[in-house]
C-alpha cells in the first residue's frame, strides 16, 4: 500500500503583507491538527518566529516551529530546508501538516520544485501555495514603477534598464499562488477593493481563487486541504525567472539591525521611524522594544509609513529586555543616517 504523502502549505506574500499573522488564525482554527512550522526570513532577527512562540496557541511550542535564518529558503534548498524537511519526516508522533511561511522576498517556485527532490518527494506533497498581499499598499503602488512615468524614460532612451525587483518578485508570488489572499481590506472602501480586484485578476491562473480578508483571519478549512500537488504542476506557474532555472539574487535588498536600548516613548520612537522611511528606501521595520517599567515585550512592525505598535507577552525571567530593530529597504540603505534617525 503506498504511504500517504504529509500535505505542506506554502505562505508566500511580500514584506509586511500579514503572512504571520495568517498562520497565527490558522492554528487558532486548525481543530487540534499537528502541524510543523517551517518560518524563514529575510534579515538576522527571527521577528516572526520570536512573535508566533509569544502567541500562547497550541503549535507554537518550541518543537513546533523550525526556523530558516540567514538566507532565502528559495537559495538555500540544498543546505537547510531539504535537511529540515527530513528531520520534520521523521518526527514521532508523525506530523499531519507542514506550513511554510517564506521570506517576504523569496521566489516560491524554486521551493515547490524542491519537493521533487529524492530524498522527500515520496513523503510530502505541496498541498497548496498561499500568496498574502497587502491590499493599502498594492493601491498605493509600491509594488509597480508608475507606467506612465517608464513610459516616457523609455521613450527618451530604449537603452535604460527599468527592471523593478519588487514587482517581480510579487508577480511571481502571485502566479505561483493556488490562493491568493487580499489582506487589510478593513483599511479600503468598496470602491477600491474592487480596482484592486480588477487589478489583481489578470495576474492570476485560471481557477485561482481571490479572497478577502481583515487582519488575515482566513481560517485553516480555507487554507489547508487545496490539493493542488503543486510539485507536479509546475510548467502551469510561471517566473520572471524562468530563463534562470529559478536562479536570482537579492542584490537589489538590504537589511541590518539596529540596537537602540531602552525605550521610554515609543510613540516618539514611532514618530522617528516614519521620517526615516519617508527619509529612505526603507520598506520593511520590525522588531521588540523595551519600555521601562512595563512588564510586557513592545512589538513594532512598519509597512512602508504605517506603523502598528503593541504589547505581546511578558518579558520571560531572565530573557534579556532590549530593543532591537530590523530595518529592510531597496539597497543601498544608509544604515549610519538611519541610525542617528531612530535613536534621535
Amino acid at each position: 500500500m503506498q504511504q500517504r504523502k504529509i500535505p505542506a502549505t506554502v505562505i508566500s506574500g511580500f514584506l509586511g503583507a500579514g503572512k504571520t499573522s495568517l498562520i497565527r488564525h490558522l492554528l487558532a482554527t486548525a481543530s487540534e491538527r499537528r502541524i510543523a512550522l517551517v518560518i524563514n526570513e529575510f534579515g538576522d532577527l527571527g521577528i516572526d518566529e520570536e512573535l508566533l512562540r509569544g502567541c500562547g496557541l497550541e503549535g507554537c511550542e518550541a518543537g513546533d516551529i523550525v526556523e530558516l535564518a540567514n538566507g532565502c529558503i528559495c537559495c538555500t534548498v540544498a543546505d537547510d530546508f531539504v535537511p529540515t524537511m527530513q528531520t520534520l519526516l521523521a518526527r514521532e508522533p508523525a506530523i499531519e501538516h507542514i506550513v511554510i511561511e517564506t521570506s517576504g522576498l523569496a521566489l516560491p517556485k524554486p521551493l515547490v520544485a524542491a519537493f521533487n527532490w529524492p530524498e522527500i518527494r515520496n513523503r510530502v506533497t505541496v498541498d497548496g501555495v498561499v500568496a498574502v498581499v497587502d491590499g493599502p499598499a498594492l493601491k498605493a503602488g509600491r509594488f509597480a514603477d508608475d507606467p506612465a512615468a517608464l513610459a516616457a524614460q523609455r521613450a527618451a532612451d530604449p537603452s535604460l534598464d527599468h527592471d523593478n525587483p519588487i514587482e517581480e518578485v510579487f508577480e511571481d508570488q502571485l502566479y505561483c499562488a493556488d490562493l491568493v489572499i487580499l489582506n487589510k481590506v478593513d483599511r479600503l472602501d468598496a470602491a477600491a477593493r474592487a480596482q484592486l480586484r480588477a487589478h489583481l485578476a489578470p495576474r492570476l491562473r485560471a481557477g485561482v481563487k481571490l479572497v478577502t480578508a481583515e487582519h488575515a483571519r482566513v481560517s485553516a478549512a480555507v487554507l489547508l486541504g487545496l490539493g493542488a500537488a503543486a510539485e507536479a504542476d509546475l510548467a502551469a506557474r510561471p517566473s520572471h525567472h524562468d530563463g534562470l532555472d529559478g536562479e536570482h539574487d537579492h542584490d537589489d535588498f538590504d537589511s541590518f539591525v539596529v540596537d537602540l536600548g531602552p525605550i521610554d516613548a515609543p510613540e516618539t520612537l514611532e514618530q522617528r521611524l516614519i521620517g526615516a522611511i519617508e527619509a529612505h528606501d526603507i520598506l520593511r521595520v520590525k522588531g521588540f522594544v523595551h519600555v521601562p517599567g512595563k512588564r510586557r515585550r513592545h512589538v513594532l512592525q512598519g509597512v512602508g509609513p504605517r506603523i502598528e505598535r503593541y504589547y505581546d507577552r511578558d518579558w520571560r525571567a531572565g530573557e534579556v529586555r532590549e530593543s532591537r530593530l530590523v530595518v529592510i529597504g531597496r539597497a543601498p540603505l544608509d544604515r549610519a543616517a538611519i541610525e542617528t534617525a531612530l535613536r534621535g
